[in-house]
C-alpha cells in the first residue's frame, strides 16, 4: 500500500499563521475597547472580535493590549494569537519562547488549533527541542476534539510507530475520522487498508467506497484504484 508521508497534507510550524478566534457567542456589535476587562464569557467574546477588528485594521498596538488583557483574564484564543504576533514579529521584544508559553497556555485551555500547532512543534523542533511522544500527546488530545489535521497525523503515527507504538488498527481508526472529516489522503489510505485487510478486516466494498470518495474529492490515483478493483472483480478465482 502507499505511504502515508506520500498521501497526507503535512505543514510546517512557520511565521505566517492565521489567527484564530472563537465564534461570538452574542449578535450585538462588538463592545469597545474599555470593556476588555469584563471577564463575562460574552464580554471576552466582544473585546476578542474588537481585537481582531483592531488587528485585520493594521492596528497592532490596540491589538496587542485588548488580547494581553483577554489572556491575563485566561482566554486560550487570546493566549493564541498573542502567540502568532510573537512569531510573526509584531510585538515588541517578540520572543519564539514567549510564542511557545503561550501555545501551550492556549493549548492546555483547551483550544484545539494551538494543540495542533504544539505537536507540529514540538515534532519539527522549531520552537525548542523536538520531541515526538509530546507532540503526539497534543496531536491526539486535538485529534479527539474534532481536528481532521491531527487526526491525519495520530494515524501517519500509528501506521509507521512514529511518536507512537506501531498499530495498523489504531492508524485506521484515526484515518476514518480524517476520512470523515473530508481529508483526500485519508479516504486514500482507508480504502488501501480495506483493499489489503491491513488493521481491519479485508472489505473490497467499503476499499471501492473509500476510493470513490478520494476520486470524487480529486484523487488523481484513486480513479486508477477504482478499474484496478473492478477488473479484479470480473476476473474468475
Amino acid at each position: 500500500m502507499p505511504q502515508p508521508a506520500r498521501r497526507v497534507r503535512t505543514a510546517a510550524l512557520g511565521l505566517c499563521l492565521a489567527l484564530a478566534v472563537a465564534a461570538p457567542t452574542s449578535t450585538t456589535s462588538a463592545a469597545p475597547a474599555q470593556q476588555a476587562a469584563v471577564p463575562t464569557p460574552q464580554g471576552q467574546q466582544a473585546t476578542l472580535a474588537t481585537a481582531l477588528a483592531h488587528y485585520q485594521a493594521g492596528r497592532r498596538v490596540a491589538a496587542r493590549r485588548l488580547f494581553q488583557s483577554l489572556a491575563r483574564q485566561g482566554m486560550p484564543a487570546a493566549q493564541y494569537n498573542l502567540a502568532v504576533m510573537h512569531l510573526r514579529r509584531e510585538l515588541p521584544n517578540a520572543s519564539r519562547a514567549q510564542a511557545a508559553a503561550l501555545l501551550a497556555r492556549a493549548a492546555r485551555g483547551g483550544f484545539v488549533t494551538a494543540q495542533f500547532m504544539l505537536g507540529q512543534a514540538l515534532e519539527s523542533g522549531d520552537l525548542g527541542p523536538r520531541d515526538l511522544a509530546r507532540a503526539h500527546d497534543w496531536y491526539e488530545m486535538a485529534a479527539e476534539s474534532g481536528s481532521v489535521d491531527a487526526q491525519v497525523a495520530m494515524g501517519t503515527a500509528c501506521f509507521l510507530g512514529r511518536g507512537r507504538p506501531q498499530d495498523a488498527e489504531r492508524a485506521a481508526h484515526w484515518y476514518r475520522e480524517a476520512a470523515k472529516g473530508g481529508d483526500v489522503g485519508a479516504m486514500y489510505l482507508l480504502a488501501s487498508l480495506y483493499e489489503h485487510g491491513d488493521g481491519v478486516s479485508q472489505d473490497l466494498r467499503l476499499a471501492r467506497h473509500w476510493y470513490a470518495q478520494a476520486a470524487e474529492h480529486g484523487d488523481m490515483a484513486a480513479p486508477f484504484k477504482l478499474k484496478e478493483l473492478a477488473q479484479r472483480a470480473t476476473e474468475p478465482p
